[in-house]
């Protein structure tokens, strides 16, 4: 090998291939796919070095590979030129003919290197870590893919700007959408990104809307309401996730209220997340809505099937797996509700491959997923539609069901929408109490293991309850 003759016409090239990526605004796919470094060349062949085998065999049937090789030739004016692939210092077609011994060695180095990108930022982050801090150091930019839509690539870079200047854009951020899309990651990787950039010495909380409750109930108990004050109206960044579990809450709503105002004068970072519009939360008082929405407010949608696969890829990349491509599409075909059932999908299927058979095929990866691809998606089911498929099914109206009548020919139904609203979805029970006319936890709770039990013994009513579930998942307003 010659001495890195083409390695200036290599940085042309790939900063025009970044710019047109930029111009199409997929900017997120350049740094996803073009994880390549130059290492030398000989005119007619540029080594390179790439994070794995997998990454390399992707960077291929996506003509990523054909693009560079393409882009240097017409910049050169060359007729051929070839790309050889280099996995952690040793050659693909040289590794396979190694020992065994040493191979694994290799597959060990590969995996450290492969993995030190994303461990040294959330090393960083830890180093920089307050000690009472509640981050995931995982919920990082670097391991958030943004949907190909305008809205998914909007909330990443607003989130982004936020990061890199807190209290200074887009202030308060109102994160919404169903359960599983990356609200909890987007918001964190904002806390994370402030810690990365060096500024630990800010006062930085991440907490859930019912832990942010459960403190302040805990203040008022032990008399030291000042104490609770003091702890959040001095933040620099408050991160406060599900705010809708504080519907029909008003103590700790108007606390909410006092502590938007206080961090609002001294320009500190606020982010909230939501399941929902503000306006469809129901008891939230009129001024803290118009407060937690006086900023930017973005809607996460559901992942297009473009983002799906990417994520999966992503996610096989950071696990340092891989699956025949077949798989991969199958499962980003089949999954279309969140990034959370996605992962979930991807990791089933691993997990056949890791502990049960290694040769994993389309038709075994169809049979472990069938539960998901034999009936529509149910990622972000609503209450509401629970409810009205319910009402339907015993003659009965929603507002019977929200109500407050006693008799069975109410309060069967209600129990049966509780227990299938509990098993489909992610609300807790308090949530579920609140949908359904404000009932208390230990009520739904009661409600969900009286149906759990008929259905323990009850196989007729077994079957009914599973074609109603169904019935909800086809469900369309």
């Amino acid at each position: 090998m010659s001495e890195n003759n083409l390695k200036e016409v290599w940085n042309l090239a790939l900063d025009q291939i970044e710019k047109e990526y930029k111009e199409k605004g997929k900017e997120i796919e350049f740094k996803l796919w073009f994880k390549m470094t130059y290492l030398e060349d000989n005119i007619q062949t540029i080594k390179v070095s790439v994070p794995s085998e997998f990454m390399w065999k992707q960077m291929i049937s996506k003509g990523i590979i054909n693009t560079v090789k393409n882009t240097i030739k017409n910049l050169m004016g060359l007729s051929d030129l070839d790309i050889s692939p280099v996995i952690n210092d040793t050659p693909i077609a040289e590794e396979k003919s190694e020992p065994l011994q040493k191979k694994e060695i290799i597959k060990e180095n590969s995996v450290s290197k492969e993995k030190n990108e994303s461990e040294k930022t959330i090393s960083q982050i830890k180093r920089k870590r307050p000690e009472n801090t509640t981050l995931d150091p995982e919920f990082n930019f670097e391991t958030f893919i943004p949907g190909e839509g305008s809205t998914g690539k909007f909330a990443y870079n607003v989130a982004m700007a936020i990061a890199d200047n807190p209290g200074k854009k887009q202030n308060p951020l109102l994160l919404y959408g169903g359960v599983g899309l990356g609200k909890t990651h987007l918001m964190q990787a904002i806390g994370n990104r402030i810690l990365e950039n060096g500024e630990e010495k800010l006062k930085i909380c991440y907490i859930q809307a019912e832990s942010f409750l459960n403190d302040f109930t805990q203040s008022l108990l032990n008399k030291n309401s000042d104490k609770f004050k003091n702890k959040y109206r001095n933040l620099d960044v408050l991160l406060l996730d599900d705010i809708h579990f504080l519907q029909n809450k008003t103590g700790i709503q108007e606390e909410l209220f006092y502590t938007f105002e206080a961090l609002h004068k001294k320009n500190a970072q606020m982010v909230f997340t939501c399941d929902r519009p503000l306006r469809e939360i129901q008891n939230m008082a009129e001024r803290l809505v118009s407060r937690l929405g006086s900023g930017m407010c973005i809607d996460l949608l559901p992942p297009n099937y473009e983002n799906r696969r990417a994520i999966l890829l992503k996610k096989l990349e950071t696990k340092n797996k891989s699956l025949p491509m077949e798989i991969v599409d199958f499962i980003a075909q089949t999954v279309e509700t969140n990034v959370r059932d996605l992962g979930a999908a991807l990791d089933k299927v691993l997990g056949y491959a890791e502990f049960i058979d290694n040769n994993m095929t389309l038709e075994i990866a169809q049979s472990l997923l069938s539960d998901l691809y034999s009936s529509p998606a149910i990622g972000n089911i609503s209450i509401e539609n629970i409810l009205k498929v319910v009402a339907d099914n015993y003659q009965i109206s929603v507002s019977d069901l929200k109500g407050k009548k006693r008799d069975k020919k109410y309060s069967f139904p209600r129990f049966i929408a509780t227990y299938i609203a509990r098993e489909i979805t992610e609300y807790s029970f308090t949530e579920i109490g609140n949908e359904l006319g404000g009932r208390d936890h230990s009520s739904i709770m009661h409600a969900y293991e009286k149906i759990n039990e008929r259905i323990q013994t009850d196989s007729s009513f077994k079957s009914k309850i599973k074609v109603m579930i169904d019935e909800i998942k086809k469900f369309k307003n």
